[in-house]
């Protein structure tokens, strides 16, 4: 059998390539895909061509092939039904960190089987959430707390409506996109504009990927506050007024990045319980409004660089042939 693939043959262009596929080894599966996800933030600095030669190791998806900045195939946001494995495998729909490619082969240890409930269509999201929760983590919002989120893309708007779900937070989702406004009202968030933000936060998330809006998370945090930094820059360097009320009022910068977990969840958790939450997260159909769009595999190549530029895309979905599952 083969199977087509979607790759970055050089930084700004993809192409779909075909190759064959072998048959599953003992404790291996094939999955047909049903639905992918494009993770604006890291995709697009991928298909740019942005990644740090120091980081070229770290940023590696689990199944990737090739190398950075390309050829490269890249991704890690799929959703497909196995269609042969060992024992109970066969026919359950999993998500799996997979890249862009309508059939593949994986260990049985790599699937993560949906929750009932959780649509295969919506848990696209799946590593996002992950993103949203192990950040969550690291920032330890308490009850009451006043907190403020720069930058409306996937992982600010989950971050936001884990946090407005702690009872007495007061939590305040800002960007400089008004059109945010409405997928944060569907979520029951507060929205701001980033000159009407408040201040005096007792937590300042940033996840715009921009150094202006570190610059305003640093601005708007309160006395000992903390600034959870969640954007990653790629190749963009960025400067920080860490001369201005940094120091006055001891403030704390930390990063946050899904790839660790946070050493006070190491002695309970690992990566397969955290995924296992996020996936059953997902479960509330309010959170189909962070997927705005859909459009077949095969026209990823001429859809890459529209969705790597900015816009008031969030997650975009691509279906494959196989888009509906038997089951």
């Amino acid at each position: 059998m083969d199977a087509s693939s979607f790759w970055i043959e050089e930084p700004g262009r993809g192409a779909i390539r075909r190759r064959h596929l072998p048959d599953p080894g003992p404790g291996e599966a094939r999955i047909r895909t049903l639905f992918s996800g494009i993770s604006r933030g890291s995709e697009s600095l991928v298909f740019k061509g942005r990644v740090p030669e120091s980081q070229h190791l770290a940023m590696r998806a689990p199944f990737q092939e090739g190398e950075f900045p390309a050829p490269v195939k890249y991704g890690y946001m799929a959703v497909g039904q196995v269609e042969i494995g060992p024992d109970e495998w066969p026919g359950r729909i999993v998500f799996c960190l997979y890249p862009h490619q309508d059939r593949f082969v994986v260990p049985t240890s790599a699937l993560r089987p949906l929750p009932e409930g959780l649509p295969a269509e919506r848990a696209v999201l799946a590593a996002n959430m992950e993103t949203a929760v192990n950040g969550l983590w690291d920032a330890m919002p308490g009850p009451g707390d006043r907190v403020v989120v720069i930058g409306g893309g996937v992982v600010g708007l989950l971050q936001a409506w884990l946090c407005r779900q702690i009872p007495g937070t007061d939590v305040t989702l800002v960007d400089r996109n008004p059109r945010r406004a409405a997928v944060a009202a569907t979520l029951g968030l507060p929205f701001s504009l980033p000159e009407q933000a408040p201040g005096e936060a007792d937590l300042v998330i940033h996840a715009s990927g921009q150094p202006a809006g570190l610059r305003q998370a640093l601005a708007l945090a309160g006395l000992e506050a903390m600034v959870l930094e969640m954007s990653w820059y790629g190749e963009q360097s960025v400067a920080a007024p860490l001369g201005e009320a940094f120091h006055a009022r001891r403030l704390t910068i930390r990063s946050s990045q899904v790839g660790r977990l946070p050493a006070s969840r190491l002695a309970r958790w690992d990566h397969e319980r955290r995924m296992q939450l996020a996936l059953r997260l997902l479960r509330d159909p309010v959170l189909d409004v962070l997927i705005t769009g859909e459009s077949p595999f095969e026209e990823l190549p001429s859809l890459m660089p529209t969705l790597a530029d900015p816009g008031d895309t969030l997650c975009h979905r691509i279906r494959y042939p196989s888009g509906e599952s038997d089951v």
